[in-house]
């Protein structure tokens, strides 16, 4: 007992200045103080085979501050102007879609190949990797090369435009090649 009053009297101040500095409230910080101070006793003689009780007084107010602010969240109102989300809309991307057949057609076979084995099939990496006689990190480019192209390719080509989120919100379809 007594090695906790000796921690808590070295300590105190360091820990009151630390949770002062993370809350505005000089009362919530004196309570989460006094939970730290709890807690170290609630550990009894264990606290006293600690080889660092300061920090381990820091770890324990921090994870009182963090429990505080889980169970304090302040929860804001949704704006009344936001549309609904509806399950029968479906994002613009997923339609997208109607352009891909002919917008592969249109890339380099390499990229073409890379892209309907890894993203359309399913195909790993590492499996297309084997099979195109390459390294997985080689395979990794190309992969990563080819999606670049595909996006650039169906940016133009579907003229997909996006919102000011980024997300795609509109494009042109294209009819599939003969």
């Amino acid at each position: 007992m007594n090695c906790i009053l000796e921690a808590w009297v070295q300590h105190e101040q360091a820990l009151r200045h630390y949770l002062r500095s993370q809350v505005s409230d000089v009362a919530l910080a004196e309570d989460l103080l006094q939970d730290t101070f709890l807690k170290a006793l609630a550990e009894g003689s264990r606290f006293c085979r600690l080889e660092n009780s300061r920090a381990w007084l820091f770890h324990v107010a921090k994870n009182r501050l963090i429990d505080w602010h889980r169970t304090h969240r302040i929860n804001q109102e949704i704006a009344a102007d936001i549309p609904a989300y509806s399950p029968d809309e479906k994002p613009a991307v997923d339609d997208l879609g109607q352009c891909l057949p002919r917008v592969l057609k249109e890339l380099p076979a390499a990229d073409s190949e890379a892209i309907t084995l890894c993203d359309i099939d399913g195909l790993t990496q590492a499996e297309y990797a084997r099979r195109a006689g390459l390294t997985l990190a080689a395979a990794k480019s190309r992969i990563q090369r080819a999606r670049r192209r595909l996006k650039q390719h169906l940016k133009i080509a579907c003229q997909v435009r996006y919102d000011e989120s980024g997300k795609v919100c509109c494009f042109t379809p294209r009819p599939p090649l003969p």
